[in-house]
């Protein structure tokens, strides 16, 4: 058996709010147990939802709504210990919270805030300002020389964020080692070419309110390591690496 809301049934079920709603699971519904229980919550006018095996029962005759958990046969051989019937019951549990979840308009986040603790909740809870960084981003502006960006690279976790020259902070492109690679590939001479020729115009990019989990979800779809995170002007604020992503928890 249990009971919704618990928190507002106290002791001998002497305080109750006109929103609570029991229900109770017993495959008979004439189980001894159930007579003192039924008969306060009658006594309190809390409605009753009854999940039980049969709804003429003393439990299915004082129930408010009964639902219909009765089966044609138990999975035990000797078919006494009830265990298709209890399978039954959590199926109809879940029902009633899936439903109850609908009507109220439960969110993840609602989720999340009741448990934060859980891997849902840290991925539902964990932004992207939680895991970035913020201090010497590697950034560089357009008419920077490769052979700066290379330095930058190899220091900073392969990706470099392009902003604009009059250092107001903007994005105009990421060069990434992807990037440096194919570059060698085309010529030798590469160290003095400015990485506005180099760099990805385009570049994908978040922001620091955004969830760390959508983030990842943008680098996999994109095949990409790390993303600029960038304030409502546009402006570089940190850069998010996807192992610290899954290193967070964010998958």
């Amino acid at each position: 058996m249990f009971l919704h809301p618990v928190d507002s049934l106290h002791g001998d079920l002497g305080i109750v709010s006109r929103d609570d709603v029991a229900v109770v699971l017993s495959k008979s519904g004439a189980s001894d147990e159930l007579f003192g229980l039924v008969s306060q919550l009658k006594r309190l006018g809390v409605p009753i939802i009854a999940l039980t095996g049969d709804a003429d029962s003393p439990l299915g005759r004082q129930a408010t709504v009964v639902l219909d958990a009765s089966v044609t046969e138990e999975a035990c051989p000797e078919t006494l210990a009830p265990t298709a019937s209890t399978t039954v019951a959590l199926a109809l549990g879940d029902a009633l919270a899936v439903t109850l979840l609908e009507v109220k308009g439960f969110r993840r986040e609602d989720f999340a805030a009741l448990h934060p603790g859980g891997v849902l909740g840290r991925k539902l809870l964990l932004r992207v300002a939680d895991v970035m960084l913020t201090e010497h981003l590697p950034t560089l502006t357009p008419d920077r020389p490769m052979r700066e960006c290379v330095m930058l690279l190899a220091e900073k976790r392969g990706t470099v964020a392009i902003v604009e020259q009059d250092g107001n902070g903007k994005l105009v492109g990421v060069v990434t080692a992807g990037d440096l690679t194919r570059l060698m590939e085309r010529t030798d001479r590469f160290l003095n070419i400015p990485v506005g020729e180099v760099m990805t115009k385009t570049p994908k990019s978040t922001t620091a309110e955004e969830l760390a989990a959508a983030a990842v979800s943008l680098m996999e779809r994109h095949g990409i390591m790390a993303l600029p995170v960038l304030d409502a002007d546009k402006k570089v604020v940190g850069i998010v690496h996807l192992h610290d992503l899954m290193k967070a928890g964010a998958v």
